[in-house]
């Protein structure tokens, strides 16, 4: 039984399964992976969690922390399912939510539409103020003006008031005033302010982030009480830490005020403990990929760095093509780790269009009924049948047994549906469909490495998700990459990077100035009162001054154009000139070229990271994985026409005490990984399985 240690819990909720992940003081690591239970997300992480301690005989007080990635608050957006909100906004700027920006997500589609608004237009009410560019108060806010219409949206049944005045973000008293008569008149509905949500130039962007958290606040604030009530019930009453899109963690509290900091928490966790590896292991390019059941993401690791956007979209579905395709969604201004994504996973469904193509994805079967091989009632064929069809995958069982599987199911499926409408053998329909989900997730891969002039073959590709592993070589080998790492647990990595992760919070606020004539004691003061705020927070978290670490950055661009490259900056006092060199080195390298000396770079918001540094490494120097039943099995294979159907060798993990060349398949608890002809797998001092491939052959 595993006592005397103290525990920190990481969950990730996924499309099809709910990873958890035990990690002990010591480095002792337990996992669980139960179905997500769609109906009640906190459900299955309870039942989860209980399995553990029934296991293992952990108790509540041995919970230290408990950490959480969820996508509660991205489903909202993406089923409509948020709160009824209004809108408060100047005169003049009523459709400023509906208008939006040009970008377009498919150039040449005619029949496109915008998605509908998230606030509909009765509900976005106006009041008669006026703030100037410099922040002069032109035309005075009358309350018994705000007291009307707070009144007018309290009586059309509003959950949540969102409030966006006009160059706010220079002069924040209107719009506090309207919180104040909100707080007053409707205590009861929750409302957010741009000023506290986004106090940064840009109207559309500014509206729509504030409208998204107001959007979002009954929701998540909901959810996360009932979690930790049910937590509670377990006995466990330590913090709750959410993972945020931008990497860090934020306290249970401050994501239910701000929720629109948590839609994209789920897929970083990986690339949070990517990063940590790759800093471990001395990797200075590294691609990261995580393919789960549902979407397939990748992002890129460069300099010990992993990159990060300063705004994204949202609800608008999953982009399948280039990332320059932008504007489907919802626009939402906050900075997140960059993850290009695709909808291929294991339970993608394999389709046949109307020319009678294949396809694959981006539909999935989901946690519920999922693929036919589950027996749950699902009839069309998934990526993962097609696997069980290829011998890639166990035929009998996944999850170390807990997950029955009848390959029969998955056999008759994919022939009925498929090989035979197509005319092809059962085998050839199954590899193509392989095929075609690799040619899928490439795609991920070009939009954070060619697409932005990084060649894949210099980078590693780090490979993890229940089906990462299982696709990484095929991938590697059509884009010319030689090297892959599959950290232990890949199944459950997403879980177990939160626990790399550390608490983090951002800040910036417009300070427009180009750097030439800037004066260095007016920027040196606004990053002043950023880093009072991050202190504020910090010590409310429990952070002494010693364990606060500041980090500044600065959001410019050429003067005249539309949009910025966020640059962090060097401590020490404040150099205009080194800033704008550094912005066009970084020009350079995002863009491919860089303006004369001549052209002036403008500073348009001062940035901050807080950061609360614990007191001991939040990771073990060494882990310890509890040790998996050994595997000592051989099954048949078909590597395509030119192969065809090989007898190969199925290990364990820990069986791979020396190099062995592929074909062969190295089966674990949560994940399978897949090492084709040509390829060579073996452990490295970590833990970790390194495929080295041979170019010659891709």
């Amino acid at each position: 039984m595993a006592r005397g240690f103290n525990y920190r819990i990481g969950i990730d909720i996924g499309g099809t399964f709910t990873d958890i992940v035990f990690l002990a003081d010591d480095g002792t690591l337990y996992t669980r992976k139960v179905p997500t239970t769609v109906d009640d997300y906190g459900r299955g992480i309870i039942e989860g969690v209980a399995e553990v301690f029934r296991q293992t005989g952990i108790t509540s007080a041995d919970i230290e922390e408990v950490l959480h990635a969820t996508t509660v608050a991205s489903n909202a957006i993406l089923e409509l399912a948020g709160a009824c909100t209004g809108l408060i906004t100047t005169r003049g700027f009523r459709d400023v939510l509906e208008l939006r920006t040009l970008r377009m997500p498919r150039l040449y589609d005619i029949g496109w539409e915008k998605p509908p608004p998230l606030v509909p237009r009765y509900l976005r009410l106006e009041v008669n103020e006026r703030v100037d560019a410099y922040g002069a108060v032109e035309q005075v806010l009358e309350h018994a003006e705000v007291a009307t219409v707070v009144d007018r949206l309290v009586a059309e049944g509003v959950e949540a008031i969102a409030v966006c005045l006009i160059n706010s973000f220079v002069n924040p008293t209107h719009e506090q005033i309207i919180g104040e008569v909100i707080a007053e008149r409707a205590p009861n509905v929750l409302y957010c302010l741009s000023v506290d949500v986004l106090p940064e130039i840009k109207e559309y962007e500014r509206t729509s982030t504030t409208v998204i958290n107001a959007y979002l606040l009954p929701a998540v604030a909901r959810y996360l009480r009932h979690l930790e009530s049910e937590l509670a019930r377990l006995g466990i009453k330590t913090p709750l830490l959410m993972m945020q899109s931008n990497g860090g963690l934020t306290p249970a509290d401050q994501a239910a005020r701000y929720p629109c900091n948590i839609i994209e928490s789920g897929p970083v966790g990986g690339v949070v403990g990517g990063h940590a590896l790759s800093c471990k292991l001395a990797l200075d390019s590294v691609i990261t990929f995580d393919m789960g059941g549902t979407t397939a993401k990748a992002s890129l690791l460069e300099n010990g760095q992993f990159s990060r956007a300063i705004d994204y979209s949202v609800g608008g579905g999953i982009m399948i093509g280039s990332r320059l395709l932008t504007g489907a969604g919802y626009r939402l201004r906050v900075p997140a780790i960059d993850l290009a994504e695709v909808g291929a996973g294991g339970g993608s469904l394999i389709w046949l269009d109307a020319g009678g193509a294949m396809q694959v994805g981006p539909r999935s079967a989901g946690a519920d009924p999922g693929p036919v091989c589950y027996g749950r009632g699902g009839a069309q064929p998934t990526v993962t049948d097609a696997n069980v069809v290829l011998g890639y995958l166990n035929p009998t069982h996944l999850i170390g047994g807990e997950l029955a599987i009848d390959a029969e199911l998955s056999r008759h499926a994919l022939q009925d549906l498929v090989a035979t409408p197509l005319g092809i053998d059962l085998a050839h329909a199954a590899h193509g469909a392989h095929q075609i989900a690799a040619a899928n997730m490439i795609r991920a891969i070009k939009a954070v490495s060619s697409e932005r002039g990084r060649d894949p073959r210099d980078y590693t590709l780090f490979a993890f998700g229940g089906n990462g592993p299982l696709f990484a070589a095929t991938m590697a080998q059509a884009l010319g990459m030689t090297r892959i790492l599959v950290p232990p647990s890949p199944g459950l990595f997403s879980a177990f990077g939160i626990l790399y992760a550390e608490v983090e919070h951002h800040y910036a606020q417009t300070l427009r100035r180009t750097l030439y004539d800037a004066n260095p004691a007016d920027l040196e003061t606004a990053w002043k009162t950023l880093e009072e705020k991050a202190r504020t927070q910090l010590d409310r978290d429990g952070f002494p001054t010693e364990q606060q670490r500041l980090r500044r950055a600065a959001n410019m661009h050429y003067k005249g154009q539309i949009f910025e490259l966020s640059i962090p900056l060097a401590d020490g006092p404040i150099d205009c000139t080194a800033m704008a060199e550094a912005f066009g080195e970084e020009h350079l390298r995002t863009y491919g070229h860089r303006a004369g000396s001549e052209e002036p770079v403008e500073l348009v918001n001062v940035e901050l990271i807080g950061q609360g540094v614990p007191e001991h490494p939040r990771i073990p120097e060494r882990l310890q994985i509890t040790a998996a039943e050994p595997v000592h099995d051989e099954r048949t294979a078909y590597f395509g026409t030119e192969v065809g159907w090989l007898d190969i060798p199925v290990f364990g993990r820990d069986d791979l005490t020396d190099i062995i060349d592929g074909p062969a398949i190295i089966e674990e608890y949560d994940a399978t990984c897949l090492v084709p002809p040509g390829t060579q797998a073996s452990i490295d001092a970590h833990g970790n399985i390194v495929l080295q491939l041979d170019r010659s052959i891709s």
